[in-house]
């Protein structure tokens, strides 16, 4: 299926963009516990990172908004973009975390995390959690329901799902958060649909069928 064909371009575009997909692979290393490994340097061969950016642009991603509690119980999270499922059984997920985010560490040494699915109505979260740290929960209502004490759940989405830390993979700048999903929470309205496209958010729709 052609990604493009299903897309609706937004009118307007953002300075702060979510968390990009991995720009390189490297072998495993690091864990919570002790820190990630060196990422690896640029080997000859490789594309130029700008060209490679350049080019992942024409990529669209799903818009997500990842989210935790750290140690001391505070909600913590961030936008993702670079997020996939990853096998039917079990039921994992996996999302790409910059290493230089201020909640890297955070997110990969949590037990726990939730994954929010956002729709076209929820381009201003997706900025606010691509925004500064200390303000991505400032008068964001948070749901109450029953696996929120897992992690923070945005009360303002669609689609949640709660998930435990199965698996954590250092690949290059970025980290591979492996989530086995354990709950689905869906408010009946439909899910996702927001996506980053040509570095602006776009809405996704299903494609027109011809009779």
């Amino acid at each position: 299926m052609n990604a493009s064909s299903l897309l609706t371009a937004s009118a307007r575009t953002h300075p702060a963009r979510p968390a990009s997909a991995p720009r390189a692979s490297a072998p495993r290393g690091g864990s919570p516990a002790t820190g990630p490994a060196a990422p690896a340097r640029m080997a000859p061969g490789d594309i130029a990172a700008d060209e490679f950016r350049s080019a992942m642009a024409s990529l669209a991603a799903p818009v997500t908004v990842v989210t935790c509690y750290d140690a001391t119980g505070t909600p913590r999270g961030l936008t993702a973009s670079a997020v996939s499922s990853l096998s039917l059984d079990p039921p994992l997920i996996l999302v790409c975390l910059d290493r230089n985010s201020r909640t890297h560490d955070v997110l990969v040494s949590a037990d726990a995390f939730a994954l929010h699915l956002l729709g076209p109505e929820n381009e201003a979260l997706a900025k606010r959690f691509a925004g500064p740290t200390d303000q991505r929960f400032e008068n964001v209502p948070l749901s109450s329901g029953p696996t929120s004490h897992h992690a923070p759940q945005l009360a303002d989405c669609a689609l949640r799902l709660t998930c435990t830390r199965y698996e954590v993979i250092e690949a290059g700048d970025h980290s591979i958060l492996v989530g086995r999903v354990t709950a689905s929470d869906c408010l009946g309205s439909p899910a996702g649909g927001l996506v980053w496209h040509h570095r602006g958010f776009a809405h996704a729709k299903p494609a027109e069928t011809t009779p």
